[in-house]
């Protein structure tokens, strides 16, 4: 399950702000999202009370027999929106249990100030040091009429941690949050210059959200037996006479009185009287 954290331990921040928004855009996309409230007065509560049924549904903690919160049955993404102050085990916990961590801005000094001590505590464990645990920081309430967004960008290159976009500062965001609206909630025609905003978010958190599933490979196609070719039956030539069939290869060699001598056998040629070869034979020829 992705879960999503928004730390910071300066109070004010937009933490809330972040959160509630985050847990709408998921509900939107179809998840079953729990925006949970790490602080125990769980504030987050009152503003989902205020949210419409009819709207995408977001679920809060859920609280068994022992007073104690628990994830509701079927949740698969969840937001988590953390008090201000928290550090030390507190912090190590939430870090633990997060795959992505955004850390809300403004562009004050003491907000700035308050950021980097949070960032420096955050790179300090070992699951957002080794990357396991995503890091960003998202610019709050900037005016566009003045340099306060040209301040921030230029304090976020002199950290480790990217900032990957700001939110302007407008009232829509406090009147939505009022009827448990978000921005996400509106006519997109209402929000379009604040969507170009949120984008840079969303693109960062894709891969959290929405994580790729690995293509299962395929299997081998089974081996096929090649079929046997057949070498066409050449005829022995039939006018072969047996004393040539006998080198034909393949055929068998008889031999007729032959006397074994090592490993070799020896034919012995009959001998025939001389007159039955019908020639006759100087005497100083026979034997």
């Amino acid at each position: 399950m992705p879960v999503i954290a928004v730390v910071n331990r300066k109070g004010g921040s937009g933490k809330s702000t972040l959160a509630a928004h985050l847990a709408a855009w998921c509900a939107r996309q179809g998840h079953a999202v729990m925006l949970g409230d790490v602080d125990r007065q769980q504030s987050t509560r009152s503003w989902l009370r205020r949210r419409d049924p009819a709207l995408p549904g977001i679920a809060p903690w859920g609280i068994d027999q022992k007073n104690v919160l628990r994830v509701p049955t079927g949740i698969t993404h969840a937001v988590l929106d953390t008090p201000g102050g928290m550090h030390g085990f507190e912090l190590a916990r939430v870090v633990m249990a997060a795959d992505a961590i955004l850390v809300p801005v403004c562009h004050s000094v003491f907000d700035r100030d308050s950021a980097a001590a949070t960032l420096e505590e955050l790179l300090a464990l070992p699951r957002v040091a080794s990357g396991r645990c995503r890091l960003a920081t998202v610019g709050m309430r900037i005016d566009g009429r003045t340099r306060a967004g040209e301040t921030l960008k230029a304090w976020a290159a002199t950290t480790a941690v990217p900032m990957v976009s700001t939110l302007r500062e407008t009232q829509l965001y406090v009147k939505c949050l009022e009827r448990g609206l978000t921005l996400f909630d509106l006519p997109a025609a209402q929000v379009g210059a604040d969507m170009l905003q949120w984008q840079p978010i969303l693109d960062w958190l894709a891969p959290v959200l929405e994580p790729v599933r690995p293509v299962p490979a395929a299997a081998p196609a089974p081996l096929q037996p090649q079929p046997r070719v057949l070498q066409p039956h050449t005829p022995r030539p039939v006018a072969l006479r047996p004393a040539q069939d006998a080198l034909v290869h393949g055929a068998r060699l008889t031999m007729l009185g032959a006397r074994p001598m090592g490993k070799l056998a020896v034919v012995e040629e009959p001998t025939l009287p001389s007159a039955a070869l019908g020639v006759h034979v100087p005497q100083m020829l026979r034997r």
